[in-house]
């Protein structure tokens, strides 16, 4: 396990997910997940992008607040009950949250897993005979 994603600490206000999003792409930055958990008074912004270092280095370098959080990539069949299948075997893991990646190379959907343990996580993947996508696999940085 070598990918991590960000998470940007938003306010609710009008425009900012634009603004992180344009500042992202002025500077090369490609998107390859977004997810983002709201209340309220704020929201989580997760990503998984191109180049991990340099987008936190130049969303820091904007006033953004953030965290860089390792995460497991799982690639699955695209195909109906394939989720539900990696599920059941994974029933027995704390997992935090979860959401998939835009890109599906080789007909497969890859899903974003965050653990409480990814020790633990990882385990039970390689127990299952499941393994953790790579970043080079996704062609991040």
């Amino acid at each position: 396990m070598n990918v991590k994603q960000i998470s940007v600490f938003l306010e609710n206000r009008p425009g900012q997910l634009a603004d992180i999003t344009r500042t992202l792409a002025d500077n090369g930055i490609d998107l390859r997940a977004i997810s983002i958990a709201e209340t309220a008074d704020y929201g989580i912004l997760r990503l998984i992008v191109s180049d991990t270092d340099s987008a936190a280095k130049i969303l820091l370098e904007s006033g953004q607040i953030l965290t860089l959080t390792p995460i497991t990539v799982v690639g699955i069949k695209d195909e109906p009950a394939a989720l539900s299948t990696l599920l059941s075997k994974l029933s027995q893991s704390q997992i935090e949250y979860m959401y998939s990646l835009f890109t599906h190379p080789g007909g497969k959907a890859y899903m974003v897993f965050r653990a409480s343990d990814n020790h633990a996580f990882q385990a039970t993947l390689a127990e299952n005979g499941i393994l953790p996508v790579t970043k080079e696999e996704l062609g991040l940085k």
